[in-house]
């Protein structure tokens, strides 16, 4: 929708669940969450809903994405370990890595 609240649109048409989506910081690709495999994990779609593409693959949930400032990479939470922790990977879903390692819940990341 405009910032006004007009020209509201929707984007996406599963009957899964959809949900936390975050906009690229140039504004061309949106991250989300969804169930639409059986289980949470991180999407891909253009601003208008177009051209999903699934990001990650596992049986735990993978949920929060959060851009960094120039694009190239997605934080996020996921419980894949046994515990909420934070990772990081590419834009592309490459390169997964752990960036937090304890037995609290770590969560909710943000550049």
């Amino acid at each position: 929708m405009e910032a006004d609240g007009a020209n509201v649109q929707r984007l996406t048409h599963h009957e899964e669940r959809d949900a936390g989506p975050a906009l690229s910081p140039d504004g061309k690709r949106i991250a989300f969450d969804s169930t639409r495999d059986g289980d949470w994990e991180i999407y891909l779609m253009e601003p208008d809903g177009s051209n999903v593409q699934q990001l990650t693959h596992n049986e735990k949930a993978d949920v929060r994405p959060a851009w960094s400032p120039d694009g190239t990479k997605i934080a996020f939470n996921t419980n894949r370990d046994g515990n909420w922790e934070i990772y990081l990977m590419d834009a592309d879903g490459a390169n997964v890595q752990r960036l937090t390692i304890n037995n609290a819940f770590d969560g909710h990341p943000d550049w």
